[in-house]
């Protein structure tokens, strides 16, 4: 009798289902566990994490979230448009907190940023609003900029509209974009190795959730190919990239824990307002900079968020 009593006592560990490409975005699961501690909940305690990196494959979101929905976790916690879409129509009955970089209405994810009305709820950051200021931005720090390479996969909805907006910029600041179309990890790796020496000034990042899986490999091959990386996650410019601007992946992740915390405590994900982060940061990488040997002006330096020296 003590023994169940004591059990009884215990409190209520909920299990939640992480789905992610990879990436930058391990930075929001961080963030995630931060603003969940700040709520009063403590991991191994409160909750627990079950991570699934899909690598950028859909098929594998797909079957992450159906398994998870099978092993009844309380929530799933879904990174990345693509991994979203997936796991909401492999599943049918789990929660699902998201934190997504395109418009989850007109993506036909929820009904409205006001009233979700189905399963889903989160925070909504800015990836492909900012790709012209973000080409823009980069064309500051090189001024001479002439030719800007970007990989993407066209059958991605959000990676397409990305590099339709990247063309516009590029022609309006008189850039030459060079547009690779990669459709696996693997054509990323093929596409780097092709890259020729001249063929490009700059990589810049399109949004693709597959792409930026890759990002320490794109990273590592520009530096030795002697190119600038312009990139939308501050941690990449902490791993190598020149600059980046955008959304801080920790704070996304940190402001998401709110929904799931109101989601586990009971709130149902349909009477959740979701929240638009429209905090943007630039971060240049000095020392990358001097091993490519560019000087970055000093009127961007002096609007950068952080710097690394």
């Amino acid at each position: 009798m003590c023994g169940a009593w004591a059990e009884a006592q215990q409190p209520k560990v909920h299990r939640i289902g992480v789905i992610l490409p990879g990436g930058p975005l391990y930075e929001s699961i961080e963030g995630l566990k931060a603003g969940l501690k700040e709520l009063g909940l403590e991991e191994g305690k409160q909750f627990s994490l079950t991570i699934r990196d899909t690598k950028g494959d859909t098929k594998i979101a797909e079957e992450a979230a159906r398994s998870f929905e099978r092993e009844k976790v309380n929530l799933l916690y879904a990174l990345s448009t693509p991994v979203i879409t997936a796991a909401k129509a492999a599943t049918q009955n789990v929660p699902i907190v998201f934190c997504i970089g395109s418009d989850p209405v007109t993506g036909g994810l929820v009904d409205s940023f006001a009233k979700p009305g189905g399963r889903l709820t989160g925070v909504h950051f800015l990836v492909r609003d900012l790709t012209a200021k973000r080409l823009e931005i980069l064309k500051e720090i090189l001024p001479k900029l002439g030719r800007v390479i970007t990989f993407y996969n066209p059958a991605d909805r959000v990676a397409a509209e990305g590099a339709g907006l990247a063309r516009e910029e590029a022609k309006r600041l008189g850039l030459k974009l060079v547009e690779r179309h990669v459709t696996s990890s693997d054509e990323v790796k093929q596409a780097l190795q092709a890259l020729k020496a001249g063929e490009a000034d700059a990589y810049f990042f399109t949004p693709d959730t597959m792409v930026v899986g890759q990002a320490q490999l794109i990273i590592d091959a520009a530096k030795a190919k002697k190119l600038a990386t312009m990139f939308q996650e501050q941690s990449l410019v902490a791993k190598g990239a020149l600059a980046s601007y955008g959304n801080n992946y920790y704070e996304v992740g940190r402001l998401s824990a709110k929904y799931v915390q109101r989601v586990l405590g009971g709130a149902h994900p349909r009477d959740l307002r979701i929240e638009t982060i429209d905090h943007v940061e630039l971060a240049i990488n000095l020392q990358t900079a001097k091993q490519l040997g560019l000087t970055i002006p000093s009127n961007v330096l002096a609007r950068a968020n952080k710097v690394i020296r």
